[in-house]
């Protein structure tokens, strides 16, 4: 049974300042505008700390992902983390909570969603708008469209197939490429926007409750009741001044399409709605009760990960996967110098980007390689190899990982690179993913990840856990370090046991504080000579904050 909640109290709210984030410009040709007419003052109920909404001029969908992050002049600081989503399986185990809201064109569903995004205060929400996914249009609806003739309020106007197989994957915390549809020319555009890391996931649309398939992957249904009335005003206003539609097309296709499509496929689907918001932004009340419900949910979702690794897997054998470089005396002789805390930071840079080299050299002999014939200078052939595959991708973690770009930058040509920040939340101990950059396609590739130091494998894991989530296979994945304890290589191969783990060296403790022991030290600090803060510190894997 639906909950009304038709009260609003008046409130300041929140801004979004310092926030960057992708604004979404979603339009419907049905109408999805929501924007407040100056004229109604008299006729709907404006909270006076309620700023006006500025017109939304927008031609095409757009949805997007709300990162946390705050910008400044000279650096950009990520102010929060998404926590583990997996078990320490590698499984994903704590899914996307996906709310539903639905509601008749220009009803304020865009609205309420950004208010709720505001209210949450949460890290890593999502923004998927049904306007993405109009079908294309041929050259004969295109026709119609321009004639005001074609309906875009009737379920056949939308690619179900589509909408459905991508809010199912972004559910369960992949990467999803969501279609860029063009108004103007009732077309989807050549690029896609690449969605993921979602906690939270609003689905906004005139027909969000229409699909059955659909409705099993909403968490929470919401339905916002605006009145006809308003709704006709703001889709005359927005069509007017954005648009440059007269005003008899509007009222043609309103009364020919919008009104029936309204009364025949979406005020019906009120029926399934968990929440009904009346007045859509304006009804505080509603939202409360949404965004209670929300953080109620994610609470019962958490998890830890780091904890339970370093109870797990003591005792085993180290697994077949692992290889660890031949500890020639000069490989030890380089050891022996980086791990002596009297060594000066020159020497430390010196001796580690050779091991550095060397190690990526050995992790190269891994690829697969396929036979291959060349003709030499003088005639002959000769039957060599060439790699068995599109291309290698190094991704770092940062950012000790980093250090290792250069050593893998000298041995393949023109590599591409991506980087992933990963910090440990000193609250709960966990590992936390607050930025990731990966190029395009890396699905196709051998992806190289580089971590300077290993010792738990809660940071390695998220990190491999990311790439998966962006379909690399598991197999193509070289996890590679300087140095790792057990526990860490262990993690790792439990969870992923067909990850190949490469290092040249291997300690066999980790103390309390998840350092390595005997250990190389704090890599970060001391190859790029910081000397952390107490409240800022890097660990043995990723950083601390």
């Amino acid at each position: 049974m639906a909950t009304t909640s038709s009260d609003s109290k008046p409130e300041e709210q929140p801004t979004e300042e310092g926030m960057e984030a992708d604004r979404s410009m979603s339009r419907s040709d049905s109408g999805s505008g929501d924007d407040s007419l100056d004229g109604l003052a008299s006729r709907v109920h404006r909270c006076p700390l309620t700023p006006s909404l500025s017109p939304r001029k927008r031609t095409t969908s757009q949805s997007k992902t709300e990162p946390p992050l705050l910008r400044t002049n000279k650096r950009t600081i990520y102010t929060a983390g998404r926590p583990p989503w997996y078990n320490v399986t590698g499984t994903t185990f704590k899914e996307a909570f996906v709310i539903g809201l639905c509601g008749g064109s220009a009803s304020g569903k865009t609205t309420v969603a950004n208010k709720i995004i505001e209210a949450l205060d949460v890290p890593w929400v999502v923004l998927l708008s049904m306007d993405s996914f109009y079908k294309v249009l041929n050259k004969e609806e295109q026709e119609l469209a321009a004639k005001n003739e074609y309906n875009f309020d009737h379920p056949d106007a939308f690619d179900f197939e589509l909408l459905v197989t991508v809010l199912r994957k972004l559910k369960k915390g992949k990467s999803i490429k969501v279609p860029v549809y063009d108004f103007t020319s009732h077309c989807r555009r050549k690029e896609w926007k690449t969605v993921y890391g979602a906690n939270v996931v609003i689905f906004e649309g005139i027909l969000a409750f229409a699909n059955k398939e659909l409705l099993k992957l909403l968490d929470m249904k919401v339905f916002v009741d605006t009145d006809s009335d308003i709704r006709l005003i703001r889709r005359l206003k927005r069509d007017i001044s954005q648009r440059g539609r007269d005003i008899s097309g509007i009222i043609k296709q309103y009364n020919k399409f919008v009104k029936p499509a309204f009364e025949q496929y979406i005020e019906p689907t009120v029926q399934v709605a968990d929440i009904v918001v009346p007045r859509g932004g304006e009804n505080f009340v509603a939202l409360d009760l949404i965004v209670q419900h929300v953080h109620s949910q994610l609470e019962k979702r958490e998890i830890t990960v780091r904890s339970a690794l370093a109870s797990a897997h003591q005792g085993q054998p180290l697994p077949k996967t692992l290889s660890v470089m031949e500890s020639t005396p000069q490989v030890r002789g380089m050891h022996t110098i980086i791990r002596n805390k009297e060594t000066n930071r020159d020497e430390f840079i010196f001796y580690s980007k050779r091991l550095m080299r060397l190690l990526i050299e050995h992790a190269l002999s891994f690829l697969p390689l396929k036979p291959v014939s060349v003709e030499t200078p003088q005639g002959g052939v000769y039957e060599g190899k060439r790699l068995s595959g599109k291309r290698i991708t190094g991704v770092s973690i940062l950012r000790a990982g980093e250090t290792m770009e250069q050593a893998l930058m000298a041995v393949c040509k023109d590599i591409r690179l991506g980087k992933i920040l990963i910090q440990t939340n000193h609250d709960t101990g966990e590992p936390e993913l607050h930025y990731l950059r990966l190029p395009k396609d890396i699905s196709e590739d051998y992806v190289i990840l580089m971590d300077s130091t290993v010792s738990t494998g809660a940071a390695a894991l998220m990190a491999v856990r990311v790439l998966l989530d962006h379909d690399v296979a598991e197999d193509k994945i070289f996890l590679l370090s300087l140095l790792m304890a057990e526990m860490g290589v262990h993690s790792v191969a439990y969870a992923f046991p067909k990850v190949r783990i490469i290092t040249t060296a291997v300690d066999k403790e980790v103390n309390d504080q998840f350092h390595i022991i005997p250990g190389i030290g704090n890599f970060g600090d001391r190859y790029f000579g910081t000397d952390a803060p107490s409240d800022w510190c890097e660990s043995d894997e990723g950083m601390d904050f």
